[in-house]
């Protein structure tokens, strides 16, 4: 089959997340792309007019539709959120690595996820709290720019109500509702704490909030070599061919997008890059 041909998929249902992302449940029409792994992401293709690399953000069993949480912000993102449930999309892939949440077995857990970088590790953080027993101590620091901007709100609520997770949540700006924390996610870091001898970090967010996450974990004594980040940036292809997601020596698309800490240190910072 042509790796660049896309599957169609139709629209089971939409739910409104924020002002400006929506996700939606997606089944095929007829074959099926094969189960994602848990920091995989899709091409979508709205018909008409392109398609953009999107993460997968409810890693299915066989059979169960595919979820992706999608933030209008151009052309084919603003097509993809103004479909409907029975109109049809292009899916293809999964393309990419995954989050090492099979690898991390034993160790203790830490999510920090910035804005819509929430989307990205949800697989892992659903497929975590499913293997409860697996893994050490669990912690989710979750930040946005304000309240009006929280995905997934009812389940962050049903993770608050597991007496063994650990669910720390944050705004830049808060509004007469908010009773949480007021800050940026790092500030988070110091106050959970973490063993570093035993901890995997997960990091996915905003790129300047990814550099001071890393900042805070490399201050609390964690190794670059137990830190992942997501470099979702300026992919196009997904399969390596057009290069316009080259990093460095590295192809996004095909090395990424969940990438080890330590092999990309030494041009994460660097500018135009």
């Amino acid at each position: 089959m042509d790796p660049l041909l896309p599957l169609p998929y139709r629209v089971l249902a939409v739910r409104q997340d924020t002002h400006d992302c929506v996700s939606l449940d997606l089944e095929p029409v007829g074959a099926a792309i094969a189960d994602p792994q848990p920091g995989q992401f899709t091409m979508l293709y709205a018909f008409g007019v392109g398609e953009a690399p999107i993460s997968v953000s409810g890693a299915p069993v066989s059979g169960a539709p595919l979820v992706h949480t999608v933030r209008a912000v151009g052309a084919v993102s603003n097509a993809i959120t103004r479909l409907r449930a029975g109109q049809e999309l292009g899916v293809r892939g999964p393309y990419g690595t995954a989050w090492p949440v099979e690898a991390a077995d034993g160790q203790d857990i830490l999510f920090v996820a910035g804005g819509l970088g929430m989307a990205p590790l949800r697989p892992a953080v659903r497929h975590v709290l499913a293997n409860r027993d697996r893994y050490g101590r669990v912690a989710l620091l979750y930040g946005t720019r304000g309240p009006e901007d929280l995905l997934y709100r009812d389940e962050l609520t049903e993770w608050r109500r597991m007496l063994d997770v650990e669910i720390e949540v944050t705004v830049d700006r808060a509004d007469r509702t908010w009773r949480g924390a007021v800050g940026v996610v790092t500030t988070l870091i110091p106050r959970v704490g973490c063993d570093p001898a035993h901890t995997t970090a997960l990091v996915c967010g905003p790129e300047v909030m990814m550099r001071f996450s890393i900042q805070a974990l490399q201050a609390a004594g964690l190794p670059f070599e137990r830190t992942y980040v997501s470099l979702e940036r300026s992919m196009k292809c997904g399969i390596g061919l057009c290069g316009r997601c080259q990093f460095g020596a590295e192809f996004i698309c095909k090395q990424g997008a969940v990438m080890r800490y330590d092999r990309i240190a030494h041009i994460f910072t660097v500018r135009e890059i």
